[in-house]
Parts: C-alpha cells; sequence; structure tokens
C-alpha cells in the first residue's frame, strides 16, 4: 500500500542549479539574489519593500521591534490563541505582551467581534494570523485598526499568495510577515522570512536591524541582530516563487476534490470555502470532526492506512505551559480556539501529491465512519 504523506518540500533540478550557480559565483551572505528576491517577491505581494529574514519568526519580530522602536507600540498586541506558538512568541521577543481574542469557529481565523470587546488603551497592534492560507477579516480588522488608531500587522506565514478583496495578503496593513519553513507554499530550501511593507522607513529601520543594527560596516546605530537569509536559500526561493501561483491552483484543485468527496460525510465539518473577499491557498486542508472523541481514533486509523495526517494546533497559544504560568491563562477563556484543537485534522495536501491519492483519503475516511 502507497505511503500518502502530509506533505513534503520541492526541490528540483532548476533550483538546485540555482542554488550552485549562487554558492559559486555570489558572496554567500548578502549575495546578489538576496537582493533580487527581495524586489521580485515585493513585486509578487504588491508592496514598496520585501525585507527578507531567516525566519518568519524573525520577520515577525522585527515588525513588531521596528514599531516599538518607532514609538508606535509599548504595551500588548492582540492576537488569536490558535496559531502556530511563534506568533505570540515574537511579541515576547519584541518585549511586549500578547493579548488574545478567540477565533469564529467556522473559519478558525480571529473573531473581529472579539477583537472589539479586547480593545482597550494597553492594546497598541493586532495581529491576525491568515490561518491554514485563509484570509483573516481583513475589513473589520481594518476598521477597528482606524477607530483606535493602531497599527494592523499580518502574519501571513501560511498565506503566500491568498488574495483579500483582490489584495494579496501581507499587503493590507502595515505590514506583513512570511515563513519560507519546508512545508509552506513555497520554500527556500531551509528556513528563511520575508517582511511586506509600504513604509520605506520601517522597511530601513528592518534592514538595519536584521543585519547587526549596521547602516554601514562598521557603524552601527540600533542593536540588531544576525538574522539574514543567505544567498543560497534566495537563489532557492527565487525560482520557486516563480512556481507559486500554479503551485496554489493546483492545491485549490485538490481541495475542490476533497469537497465533492466528503461533502455527504455529515460526522466531520470541511473548512471554509472561497467567498466574494478571500481567495484562498490551502496551506493545509484541514477538516474538524463534530465529536471531538473521533478525532484521534480517525487519525490512527488513517496511519494503519499508511496515510498521514496532522494536528495544526493540539493546544492553543495560551494553554501552553509557559503562557499558562507567566500570565495566568486557563481553560475555558478562548472556547472555540479550545474546541478547534481538540477536533481538527489536516489531511495530506501538497502540489504533488496525484487526484488518487486525494480519492483514496476520502474513501478511507468514508469508511471509517461506515459509508
Amino acid at each position: 500500500m502507497k505511503k500518502i504523506p502530509l506533505a513534503f518540500p520541492i526541490i528540483d533540478e532548476e533550483m538546485l542549479e540555482a542554488a550552485e550557480y549562487a554558492l559559486k559565483n555570489e558572496r554567500l551572505v548578502m549575495g546578489e539574489s538576496v537582493f533580487k528576491f527581495e524586489e521580485e517577491f515585493a513585486r509578487y505581494i504588491g508592496t514598496k519593500e520585501a525585507v527578507s529574514t531567516n525566519s518568519g519568526t524573525m520577520a515577525l519580530h522585527l515588525i513588531l521591534l521596528a514599531l516599538k522602536l518607532k514609538k508606535k507600540i509599548n504595551k500588548k498586541v492582540l492576537t488569536t490563541p490558535h496559531s502556530f506558538i511563534a506568533t505570540a512568541n515574537a511579541v515576547l521577543h519584541a518585549g511586549l505582551e500578547p493579548a488574545f481574542a478567540d477565533i469564529n469557529k467556522h473559519n478558525y481565523v480571529i473573531n473581529p467581534s472579539e477583537i472589539r470587546k479586547k480593545m482597550n488603551s494597553d492594546i497598541d497592534a493586532i495581529l491576525p494570523v491568515h490561518i491554514y492560507g485563509y484570509p483573516a477579516d481583513m475589513d473589520e480588522i481594518m476598521e477597528i485598526s482606524e477607530e483606535y488608531d493602531v497599527p494592523v500587522i499580518e502574519d501571513a506565514c501560511q498565506a503566500h499568495g491568498a488574495f483579500y478583496r483582490g489584495k494579496r495578503c501581507g499587503s493590507i496593513g502595515i505590514a506583513g510577515a512570511f515563513s519560507f519553513y519546508s512545508a509552506k507554499n513555497m520554500t527556500v530550501g531551509g528556513d528563511g522570512g520575508m517582511v511586506t511593507t509600504n513604509d520605506e522607513d520601517m522597511a530601513e529601520l528592518i534592514r538595519m536591524i536584521r543585519d547587526t543594527g549596521r547602516r554601514m560596516k562598521y557603524e552601527h546605530v540600533v542593536i540588531g541582530y544576525t538574522a539574514r537569509l543567505n544567498t543560497v536559500n534566495a537563489a532557492i526561493g527565487r525560482v520557486q516563487l516563480r512556481r507559486l501561483d500554479s503551485w496554489n491552483e493546483r492545491r485549490r484543485h485538490l481541495a475542490g476534490i476533497y469537497r465533492k468527496l466528503l461533502s455527504d460525510v455529515e460526522e466531520i465539518v470541511l473548512p471554509p470555502d472561497d467567498d466574494e473577499k478571500r481567495k484562498q491557498v490551502y496551506h493545509l486542508f484541514v477538516i474538524r470532526t463534530k465529536n471531538p472523541a473521533d478525532r484521534d481514533k480517525l487519525r490512527s486509523y488513517l496511519k494503519e492506512r499508511k496515510i498521514e495526517t496532522g494536528i495544526h494546533y493540539p493546544i492553543p497559544i495560551h494553554l501552553q505551559p509557559y503562557y499558562k504560568e507567566k500570565y495566568g491563562f486557563r481553560d475555558g477563556m478562548y472556547p472555540n480556539a479550545e474546541l478547534v484543537s481538540k477536533s481538527v485534522i489536516s489531511l495530506p495536501m501538497c502540489p504533488l501529491l496525484e487526484e488518487d491519492d486525494i480519492k483514496r483519503v476520502c474513501e478511507e475516511i468514508k469508511a471509517f465512519y461506515g459509508r
């Protein structure tokens, strides 16, 4: 029986050739490919600036730190408890405090109504996450941003190429952060990240911070980090960026097969579909079992049949041990995020998967439920 993986990175001959060329002909750090990748990524997202970093976490960190240095924020950042922990960790790294608003259990993104309930004089910024490649409710979030005069930072680490009202995610708030980790819709052959923004002053500040705070070789105007993207990674990223739209279309096609074949399985909830505002990119195809007790049983059943699945994410951020101990978060504070964490399953999703792979996954899910 063929094993069906959850996902796997794509590295082909053209990418290997680009990496080899960069290694042989460019500076290993801050070579020509880095600057070309930044220019091309900014053009793709639709922003004036893009600044590469060594991870998506660092991209978020540097945005927040730049805003803090520019005296824009100094207290709390409101975000979602339903994300990878790096979203909130970046807030801590920047010397700020995370606060949370619950999600909408139907689409898994932060709920604008819950944001509004949490807004007060201590909230200095809003950090929505385009989770699973599905854009957050940016109209409502930007309205709250304007009303309270606080910036919005987009965590677009799972949303490369997604659209909201015709704009790509990462171009709507004051800045966006992307990750190129190996499981993302595009990668760079290892860790990497990118900041996108139309704020040229912020971009210049982030460029200095990511490069030990230097303005010139031995002139350092801020305390910075060594957080640059390696040249060879940028070279691979340039090739992957050219493939991204076709890969995303393939993901949408495979998602359509999932929807068609699983539509009559009443025991599960399918992920939200596109609407008039959104065109998503299915970084993950996430179903939810209506009975949370089914989740682990279904995963075990699929594993026995060589189908790999994932859970994104089994513990909400506010219930992670450090956050509970440090800030006193407890069970029941964000019920939708907690419900989702107990019932979601990520099914195989990758551009190289075959239609027959998706059909087999669906057949096995139906068999589990006696269909």
